[in-house]
C-alpha cells in the first residue's frame, strides 16, 4: 500500500538521487564569501535599496519583513492584477533615482505562479525589458516554478529568461 500525503505540497520528500545531488553540492562558507549560491544572490548589495513586487507577493505578506531585517532592503509594493501582473507605468512612477534620502531602486521581485495562477509569459518579456531600460536586477520566486511550467507548456528555461535570478523550491509538489 502506498500512502500519499495530501495534506501539503510541503510534505513532499526527496528522492534519494536528488539526496546525493545535494550532498555533493559545492558549499562553503558564507561570511568568508566561499558559498557559490550566496554569491550568485549578492545581486541586490546595498543596505537602503528599493525591491518592487506585488501586493499578493508571499515575500511581501509572509516573511516577517525579512527583506529589510536581513539585507536591509525595503519592499515596495505594486498592486496586483488579477492575473498577477502589476501596471509597468506604476512600476515606472514609484522609481527613485539616487536622491540622498530615499531608498535606491534596485529591484523587481515577481512570483510564478503567484496564488495559482499562472503569471503570462507575455507579460514577463515586457518586464524584462523594462527592467533592462531602467537597470533594474530582476528575481523570480519560483517556488511553484515548474507547476507554472507544466501549466503553460512553456519550459521553465523560457519562463524565467532575461531573469538576473531565480529561486525554486523542491519540496512543492512534485
Amino acid at each position: 500500500v502506498i500512502i500519499v500525503d495530501l495534506r501539503s505540497d510541503t510534505f513532499t520528500k526527496p528522492p534519494q538521487k536528488m539526496r546525493e545531488a545535494l550532498s555533493s553540492a559545492e558549499v562553503g562558507d558564507d561570511v568568508f564569501c566561499e558559498d557559490p549560491t550566496v554569491k550568485v544572490m549578492n545581486h541586490c548589495n546595498v543596505r537602503g535599496s528599493e525591491a518592487y513586487c506585488g501586493d499578493s507577493a508571499h515575500i511581501l505578506l509572509h516573511e516577517q519583513t525579512g527583506a529589510a531585517q536581513i539585507a536591509g532592503v525595503n519592499l515596495r509594493s505594486l498592486r496586483n492584477n488579477i492575473d498577477g501582473t502589476f501596471d509597468l507605468c506604476e512600476l515606472q512612477s514609484k522609481l527613485r533615482h539616487d536622491r540622498d534620502h530615499e531608498p535606491i531602486s534596485k529591484l523587481v521581485l515577481v512570483e510564478n505562479t503567484i496564488n495559482g495562477k499562472i503569471v503570462p509569459q507575455s507579460w514577463l518579456k515586457e518586464l524584462v525589458s523594462f527592467c533592462k531600460k531602467y537597470n533594474l536586477k530582476l528575481h523570480m520566486d519560483g517556488a511553484r516554478l515548474w507547476n507554472a511550467s507544466v501549466g503553460s507548456g512553456i519550459s521553465a528555461k523560457e519562463i524565467v529568461s532575461g531573469f538576473d535570478s531565480v529561486t525554486f523550491c523542491l519540496s512543492k509538489g512534485l
